[in-house]
């Protein structure tokens, strides 16, 4: 089982090194050597701590927590928030997921949808997706030009800087799938009825563009995983172990915040309930 340092941990992007997302396995099982079974049951175990930590949040009303996910098409965006995040109360919790920009957002410059939707005191939010598509995207379908998105590294580094000197927490995920793993999973939509809904044709264009989104990643990773917001690369083509992996960092996380619940200025040993 993985130690209580995350600054160790083998899937944490150090800063300024240097990523070739080609050479990371997408599949591993050396933190937790389980079969799935035992896996999914220690998942429960997490879940019910991920929901005990929330509550401290919420009681505690003083930290923020921004939590972002990036992965190719397919790769278990949606099925980890269920599987990690499902325990979690609604009230304290917000999944704020980017789809193309409308034309209001494409009106302003492109950090101002994002701005307004990060976590204020006392909150969880998700990003399914994130600004980090107006490099990504921009970059890989050839939208604007080079001289244009590359000043994007520099501004999101900032902005998250500032978000975490005002008090936020950032922990950012790559849910990592080999080709071969997309391909069976874009199979099973089309084969299955109850998933056929989720098939896009779209997304066969941006799989003939696999080489240049690897080298897009790869550099976002290089130049944007900070102490203040690190990237983590989450083996996923096994969805079980990618749901164990990322609950563990953020069971670790929170922890490593301290928190504690809010004192009362009364002595509860004096109340009579009649």
């Amino acid at each position: 089982m993985p130690g209580d340092s995350l600054q160790d941990h083998p899937f944490r992007i150090r800063p300024s090194s240097k990523v070739d997302l080609n050479a990371i396995p997408s599949s591993d099982g050396s933190l937790f050597p389980l079969d799935k079974k035992e896996g999914e049951e220690l998942m429960r175990q997490f879940a019910k701590e991920i929901d005990e930590l929330q509550t401290l949040i919420y009681a505690e009303g003083k930290r923020r927590i921004l939590i972002i996910f990036q992965a190719m098409d397919t790769g278990g965006k949606d099925g980890t928030i269920r599987s990690v995040f499902e325990k979690m109360d609604p009230q304290g919790i917000r999944v704020a997921s980017f789809k193309r920009p409308s034309s209001l957002e494409l009106a302003h410059d492109y950090l101002w949808r994002v701005h307004s939707l990060v976590p204020q005191d006392g909150q969880v939010v998700i990003f399914n997706r994130s600004h980090y598509e107006d490099i990504l995207a921009v970059r890989v379908r050839g939208i604007f030009p080079e001289s244009r998105w590359a000043k994007r590294y520099d501004h999101i580094v900032n902005f998250e800087q500032m978000l975490a000197d005002e008090g936020t927490t950032i922990i950012k995920f790559f849910l990592n799938i080999s080709r071969d793993e997309q391909k069976r999973r874009l199979q099973a939509r089309l084969d299955e009825t109850d998933k056929l809904w989720k098939f896009n044709p779209g997304d066969l264009d941006d799989r003939a563009l696999w080489p240049k989104f690897m080298e897009a990643y790869s550099d976002v990773f290089s130049r944007t995983s900070t102490e203040a917001a690190p990237w983590y690369i989450v083996p996923a083509d096994r969805k079980w172990y990618r749901d164990l992996v990322v609950a563990d960092i953020l069971i670790r996380t929170l922890k490593g915040l301290d928190m504690q619940y809010p004192g009362v200025d009364f002595d509860p040993k004096k109340i009579r309930i009649e």
